[in-house]
């Protein structure tokens, strides 16, 4: 039997992003973010300037991203 999801209501996606303490290396602003990003490559934790979007870290994250399954737990 086939699985039916909503169509999502929300005007606009959007992932929680976290500061991060430094200044950015090309705008020299204190506006650091961590938050998740889908690649071609899978999913990464990346550290980006919020003022320039300047690229400070890019290490892998999760295989489902923020998908958390209840066996991770146990």
């Amino acid at each position: 039997m086939p699985v039916h999801f909503r169509r999502p209501t929300d005007r606009h996606l959007f992932v929680e992003r976290t500061q991060v303490d430094g200044d950015c290396p090309a705008c020299r602003r204190h506006e650091l973010h961590r938050y998740p990003v889908l690649c071609e490559d899978g999913w990464f934790d990346v550290v980006k300037c919020a003022h320039c979007l300047t690229s400070i870290s890019r290490q892998p994250g999760p295989k489902l991203g923020p998908v958390e399954l209840l066996s991770d737990f146990l």
